[in-house]
């Protein structure tokens, strides 16, 4: 079978459907090849927090593209809802991100002021402060506080992204995409069990983006595991998305999401006794009340991290029609919508999307011809 798009996004999770979405809007005839339910993929195992500010650190270089990742979400996430009938889960009511020692403390002040002096509105709270509002917490040296931050479900984003694709007229088909063809130096398709060709080739497949071959560089994003678990969220606790030194605490439909591990373990999305045990100990250290919940399920995923811990976005130059959208890491959902804007509107010839310049692929085996 061929399929003749002008352009083909190989990856179907948030980012590769986000992708999609804003260039079929754009008129692009768009082809999704998804490899289907992959064990491990990083959006299946999220807990969807948009920690835009809660989770950076100071003179984050991704600050002002994660900001405007969570305020995409505010934007699209009604529009979604609105053409699709799914609801995204979204709510931006804050997150804290709680310092246990001084040292720690120290560093997150300075970061509250950064973001401060970058225009951003941002919190410190006194450890009186946090006893005050999360009495239930361990005690703490203070806390840093983003109003604007949030968190939505990564389940239904995807359904959202998929049927608004669809709707715009996105074709999705499965199948695994072992390679590219070319024509000469440019990129002439991609080839799975079927062949497919196009002008242009997006590449969103996560972890699995460098298993392709015919690449003009090796992609360099490797599989991090994130293990996580459920509990029952506590009674008589307020629900609250609460970030520790190693550990999460994400509320979502009477459950408490813990979260998370980070470790090199190839492709192997298993969760291991050590690793539930550390987050358990990370978040009722947190939360003591947490001890009191019933284990409702874990589980684990697989994040596509680079070296740098910055994503690979934008143009490949030793490929003409070659793109890359991959290597989220553990910002995959909170960067997946204005991922695919901003790279919709490179793809279509504006020059200006200056956020993706720190991303660009070829700060990576950059070798001359």
């Amino acid at each position: 079978m061929t399929q003749t798009p002008d352009l083909i996004v190989v990856g179907g999770g948030p980012v590769g459907l986000a992708c999609a979405g804003e260039l079929a809007r754009t008129g692009r005839k768009v082809l999704v090849i998804e490899a289907g339910e992959a064990r491990g993929e990083a959006w299946r195992a999220a807990a969807g927090m948009l920690a835009a500010q809660a989770g950076s650190h100071h003179e984050d270089p991704l600050l002002e593209l994660s900001v405007a990742g969570r305020e995409r979400y505010a934007e699209i996430g009604p529009l979604l809802l609105e053409h699709t009938g799914v609801d995204i889960g979204l709510h931006l009511e804050g997150i804290a991100r709680v310092a246990t020692d001084e040292e720690e403390a120290t560093s997150l002040r300075a970061t509250v002021g950064w973001q401060r002096q970058q225009g951003h509105l941002c919190d410190w709270y006194t450890a009186a402060e946090v006893r005050t509002r999360w009495p239930w917490l361990c005690p703490t040296q203070g806390c840093l506080w983003a109003p604007r931050d949030g968190a939505l479900d990564p389940i239904r984003l995807v359904e959202a992204l998929q049927a608004e694709a669809q709707h715009l007229g996105v074709t999705i088909v499965r199948d695994r995409v072992v390679g590219l063809d070319r024509l000469g130096d440019r990129i002439g398709g991609v080839r799975g069990t079927s062949t497919y060709t196009a002008g242009d080739v997006v590449i969103a497949a996560w972890a699995w983006s460098r298993e392709i071959t015919g690449l003009p560089r090796p992609v360099s994003v490797e599989p991090i595991r994130g293990q996580m678990a459920a509990l029952t969220w506590p009674d008589g606790v307020p629900p609250a998305i609460i970030i520790g030194r190693s550990t999460y605490i994400v509320p979502r439909a009477g459950e408490a999401l813990l979260g998370s591990t980070m470790e090199h373990a190839g492709f192997a999305p298993e969760v291991s006794a050590a690793g539930i045990a550390e987050i358990f100990t990370g978040a009722t250290a947190l939360c003591p009340a947490l001890a009191r919940g019933a284990v409702l399920r874990t589980w684990a995923g697989l994040r596509p991290v680079t070296p740098d811990g910055l994503p690979i976005v934008g143009r490949e130059p030793r490929l003409d029609g070659l793109w890359y959208a991959t290597g989220h890491g553990r910002n995959g959902i909170l960067l997946a919508a204005v991922t695919g804007a901003l790279l919709a509107r490179l793809i279509n010839g504006d020059e200006d999307a200056g956020e993706l310049a720190p991303l660009r692929p070829e700060r990576f085996w950059d070798w001359q011809a």
